[in-house]
Parts: C-alpha cells; sequence; structure tokens
C-alpha cells in the first residue's frame, strides 16, 4: 500500500485521490480551505466540487503541509498552474526525498514559459525520474460516477512510471505509461487553448463542420509545438493528445469549453471571469504557450487568435476570419519530424 499525499482539493484534485483510495493507497488531502478540509476528513464529501460525490472512507484531509507530506511515496500536486511555484517554495521542503512526484496540472507558467514538471524541478531539486506527470481524457465528473476512463502516465523513468501505473489502476480508470513527459505534458496543456477557441465556434453557433476542422488543426499546433521540443510525435495520437483533445472541446463539462462558449455567446472576457467558479488554465497559459512558440519558430495560428481575444481586446469574430484567412500548404507541415516548421 502506498501512502500518498494530494496537495490540492479542487475537483480533479478530490477525484484523483478517490480513484488512488479505491486502488489501495492511503490518501491525506491538503487544502488551504479549513473548511473543505474538516468536510473532507469528517463528512467525506467535498461538495463545493462534487456535490452527489461519496469519498472513500479512508481518504483523510488536512490543513497542515507537513501533516499530509509526513511519509508520503507519492505526492499528488493539483494546484492551478499559476500557484504552484509559491506553494513549493512554502512546504516543498516538507516532501520526503524519495517520494514520487506527480503533476496533474495542465498549464505553463507565466514569465518562465516552464512546464509544470520544469516548476517542480527547479524548486524542490528533483530527479527526472522522480517527477511524473498524468494527462488524458479526465473529465472529473465522469471519473466521480466510475464511468470507465483511461489516462497517460509519464515519467523519464520506466519503474516510477509503472509504479504511478499501479497505483491508480481501478476497473474503471485505466491508465497507460510512457517515457515522454515534454510530449504528455504539452498535450494537456495547449488542448485547453483549443478548447476556448471551439468553445467560441460553438458559442457563435458554428457547426460540426468548422469545430472538427478547428479541432484537427489545433492538434497539429500541439504536435508542431511538440516536436520542436523533443517530444515523440506518437504521444499526440494517443490518449494524452486527440484524446484529451477531444473530450475537452466537445464536453459541457469542460471549463475551457465552456469558457469559450460564454464569449462566442457574446459576453464579454471580464463578464465570463466573473461567471467562471473554477480555474480555465487557458486564459493563463496561452499566453506562455505562444510565447514558448514564438521562441522555437513554431506557428500556433489558433493560439494566436485565442490569445487576441483574452488579452488584447479583439472580437471573437475575428477568429474564423483569421482562421479561414490561413495560407494553404501540405497538411502535416512542420509535425512529423525532420520537416519544415
Amino acid at each position: 500500500m502506498s501512502r500518498v499525499a494530494t496537495m490540492g482539493a479542487g475537483s480533479w484534485g478530490t477525484v484523483f485521490s478517490m480513484l488512488l483510495a479505491d486502488a489501495g493507497s492511503d490518501v491525506t488531502m491538503w487544502s488551504r480551505d479549513a473548511r473543505i478540509a474538516a468536510e473532507i476528513d469528517t463528512a467525506h464529501t467535498n461538495r463545493q466540487y462534487h456535490p452527489d460525490l461519496r469519498l472513500p472512507t479512508a481518504i483523510r484531509a488536512t490543513t497542515d503541509p507537513a501533516q499530509a507530506l509526513a511519509g508520503a511515496d507519492i505526492v499528488v500536486l493539483a494546484l492551478p498552474a499559476q500557484v504552484l511555484r509559491d506553494n513549493l517554495r512554502d512546504w516543498g521542503a516538507l516532501i520526503p526525498a524519495s517520494a514520487i512526484l506527480v503533476s496533474l496540472i495542465k498549464g505553463i507558467e507565466l514569465g518562465t514559459m516552464r512546464r509544470m514538471s520544469e516548476v517542480i524541478a527547479e524548486e524542490t531539486g528533483a530527479a527526472p525520474g522522480r517527477i511524473a506527470v498524468v494527462s488524458g481524457p479526465n473529465l472529473a465528473h465522469e471519473i466521480a460516477q466510475h464511468q470507465p476512463s483511461a489516462t497517460t502516465v509519464a515519467c523519464t523513468d520506466e519503474g516510477s512510471a509503472q509504479l504511478l501505473q499501479d497505483a491508480c489502476t481501478t476497473d474503471y480508470f485505466r491508465p497507460y505509461w510512457t517515457t515522454d513527459v515534454i510530449g504528455t505534458e504539452l498535450g494537456g496543456a495547449v488542448k485547453n487553448v483549443i478548447a476556448v477557441a471551439n468553445g467560441m465556434a460553438a458559442g457563435m453557433g458554428l457547426g460540426e463542420n468548422s469545430q472538427a476542422s478547428l479541432m484537427t488543426r489545433g492538434l497539429a499546433e500541439i504536435a508542431r509545438l511538440g516536436v520542436a521540443l523533443g517530444a515523440d510525435p506518437l504521444t499526440f495520437q494517443g490518449l494524452a493528445g486527440v484524446g484529451d483533445l477531444v473530450a475537452t472541446c466537445q464536453s459541457p463539462l469542460s471549463r475551457n469549453r465552456t469558457f469559450g462558449a460564454n464569449l462566442g455567446r457574446g459576453l464579454s472576457v471580464e463578464e465570463t471571469i466573473e461567471v467562471t467558479h473554477q480555474t480555465c488554465e487557458a486564459y493563463r497559459s496561452c499566453q506562455p504557450i505562444l510565447e514558448l512558440a514564438h521562441r522555437h519558430g513554431v506557428e500556433m495560428p489558433i493560439t494566436e487568435q485565442v490569445v487576441n481575444v483574452l488579452h488584447h481586446g479583439a472580437s471573437v469574430s475575428t477568429l474564423a476570419a483569421a482562421f479561414m484567412a490561413r495560407e494553404p500548404k501540405h497538411e502535416h507541415e512542420g509535425v512529423v519530424v525532420g520537416a519544415a516548421e
């Protein structure tokens, strides 16, 4: 039995803790919110995020990071991307030296353009073989209902990847392991931006052809950036690529798609932020993703239009026009290793 500390008690952190407990781990969750921690610990619920979910009684919760991290074999990081570094600076020194650190976070850090595994390495000093990421078509609400789901578990060390795979395998959740951390992380981060674009299209009333085109060309953007950074192109054909992209772009449960749909229906960016009750990672991550693309000479026209709408005052209606104004070229240009960017 593994001893797990889940740092963060939001929607996905709560559900991932549930499946870890169902797989046999001893789980302690940490939350800054004393009310949420007390509710999880005593009532075995987290109604703020999952009103109908009953958590396993084996899950405990605390507001004390030292208590949560004591003796942990696996430390799950389930925090918004832009606060991960500050949190690790607060309590990272309490992480056991041999623990595997697992990121559930699908974002890129503002300013530094760092992936979450890079932030973890910088702040904890952990070797790459101790840092893993989980990414795939994992809408938390559906997994909370024990609907069959699959995911990608990535770590440069095969043994650590397989250990984490074993720790989160249940009869309703099937993880597949890989050593491609870069591709797995980029798939999870960039698909949120494409989902905002797809939500805009849906909100404007555009149909399935338009949305399928956005998703497909969005996948090409993800793959181009991934290849430029050293990812395995095959990763983007799997769960962390096309699987996560389809789920996030098409489901009304997706907060990023919903964010875009509200913009497409006519809400301003400020109004959309006001009615969004959970973190929309794409809002903050789209800018550093585009900066990362520029640094590596990668064209990402859909991402660029999302940045223009969210941060530079562009109209949502410009998205489709800009998409259709692109110069026709070979469909797979820049995606296959060795192809021109």
